[in-house]
């Protein structure tokens, strides 16, 4: 996932320019209000769904990051939100999952003029934001301390306390739903955020603090800080008065946010990166039209601008020739439609420079594997649409198979045995998620035991609809460090505290 993104000349999908404005569509909002950001530069962002130009959104300063900062220090040291009782506190929070859910068509409007994500699509939209609050509400209600005696004259207590200022740093794929898996867990733990939400896709961030205020949390505890990844996001990595970066995005900015944490603070960093999901197919899974179905879904899904899409489908060969046909018959249904449009479910590649680096891994993929379908740009509306692509016979050493693409890319892969299903599966230094198809007990057991991700699920698709974010997920290697969801992923955003008295 994308989050940082370099200044690029006219043809990029956001142009600096130095031209004072009079109007900058999106603005940063501070301490309960909108706020100008001290630098005068900009950057225009383009309509992914017909290439026109569409909003201009500053480009941001080190200033702008240090006022975010000031507010929501000043909220949590010296402000209401940490002083309020739990009930208060999260009655207010009720009141913001209600206007979410209100204004969720706005949202989602929102979302798909920035970066294309189909109105219609009900995965990760703003209602499920909403979901995701409520959900983080009502779970904090089963975090409690814990109260210990080693004699008659002494009592410890432990209990979970507000970090304090979380900086949210999210991606561009799902920008409502993305802001809420931090913001909600934090808001609910007590803390104050600053958001920084992609330059791909800014408006929804502020419209989300917008609705904050509206439902009574009060100035300083939501604040969103617009601009460049690598102004912004960098100055609130760096910053000593923030005690938690949150973030989400690609793997190289994730490593410099752990880096970032250690050269000043040493705050605590979770960062959840990309991934490369194995999609394990045997052949006794239960119906091979089902598992087709499934694998196309999940890999146009957003089109495939989704980090735990399973890309790398790993299957035994005496039925990879059955699957492959059926995928083709899947991906020469796709049609492109206006992400505006709520009956389109295949929509654009979030910007000029995305598409255009996805075109660029199949163009070189095709010199070093077998293009079967697709693989070209789709010529709709002049928009930035990039057809299904799969690619046949495709080695572990390949690129393809390594390395994400977070496009609509799918390699195959053959195995023979289990142990070579296994050891494939292993051969990226990713592990977000996996998920395999067989009806054998003892394989699925095996593979959800050896399989290093996050979360191997097994006849199944990824977890969707009102619970799903119940599930606690960790993942591996350079897919990231922290527990994102659940129980665990909402304690992570508070620090174990120890008071012990002695007495007698």
């Amino acid at each position: 996932m994308d989050v940082v993104s370099n200044k690029s000349d006219t043809k990029s999908p956001a142009t600096v320019t130095n031209k004072i404005e009079t109007k900058v569509a999106v603005r940063s909002y501070i301490s309960g209000a909108a706020f100008t950001s001290s630098s005068s530069e900009t950057l225009q962002l383009f309509n992914p769904a017909n290439g026109r130009e569409s909003i201009l959104m500053p480009v941001g300063s080190d200033l702008d990051a240090i006022e975010a900062v000031a507010s929501a220090k000043k909220a949590f040291e010296y402000g209401l939100w940490p002083s309020l009782s739990k009930a208060t506190r999260q009655s207010l929070l009720h009141s913001f999952a209600n206007l979410i859910e209100k204004h969720a068509l706005d949202l989602d409007r929102l979302d798909a003029e920035d970066m294309g994500k189909p109105i219609g699509l009900p995965f990760g939209n703003a209602s499920s934001a909403a979901s995701l609050l409520r959900y983080s509400i009502d779970a904090m209600e089963s975090i409690t301390g814990d109260a210990y005696n080693s004699d008659k004259s002494c009592l410890i207590a432990q209990q979970l306390v507000p970090r304090g200022v979380v900086a949210a740093v999210v991606p561009w794929n799902f920008p409502t739903l993305s802001a809420m898996t931090k913001v909600a867990p934090a808001l609910v733990a007590g803390n104050c955020v600053v958001l920084k939400p992609s330059e791909q896709s800014p408006q929804s961030a502020s419209r989300l603090a917008e609705l904050a205020t509206e439902a009574g949390i009060p100035p300083g505890v939501l604040n969103v800080v617009q601009g460049q990844g690598n102004i912004v996001a960098r100055a609130l990595g760096l910053h000593n008065d923030v005690n938690m970066i949150a973030f989400t995005g690609s793997t190289s900015v994730g490593k410099l946010m752990l880096q970032y944490a250690g050269q000043s603070n040493m705050k605590v960093a979770h960062v959840e990166c990309g991934g490369k999901s194995p999609q394990m197919v045997f052949a006794d899974c239960h119906d091979l039209d089902v598992v087709a179905d499934s694998i196309v879904e999940l890999i146009l899904l957003n089109q495939g601008q989704l980090c735990i899409t399973g890309s790398r489908v790993i299957v035994e060969q005496k039925i990879e020739l059955e699957l492959i046909e059926k995928i083709i018959q899947r991906f020469r249904k796709v049609s492109p439609g206006d992400p505006l449009d709520p009956s389109t479910t295949y929509g654009p590649m979030a910007s000029l420079q995305h598409m255009q680096k996805v075109l660029g891994c199949i163009e070189a993929g095709a010199k070093t594997a077998n293009l079967m379908y697709g693989g070209q740009r789709l010529d709709f509306n002049n928009g930035f649409f990039v057809e299904p692509t799969l690619f046949g016979n495709v080695s572990v050493e390949d690129p393809l198979f390594q390395d994400e693409v977070f496009g609509p890319v799918l390699t195959i892969t053959r195995f023979r045995t289990l142990d070579e299903a296994i050891e494939v599966a292993n051969a990226t230094a990713y592990g977000l998620a996996a998920y395999a198809w067989t009806t054998n007990l003892n394989t699925g057991m095996r593979l959800s035991t050896e399989v290093q991700a996050g979360m191997v699920t097994v006849n199944a698709s990824t977890p969707t609809g009102e619970g799903s974010e119940a599930i606690s997920t960790e993942p591996y290697g350079l897919s990231g460090v922290g527990t994102e969801f659940g129980i665990a992923g909402l304690a992570s955003y508070s620090r174990a505290q120890v008071r012990w008295f002695n007495h007698g």
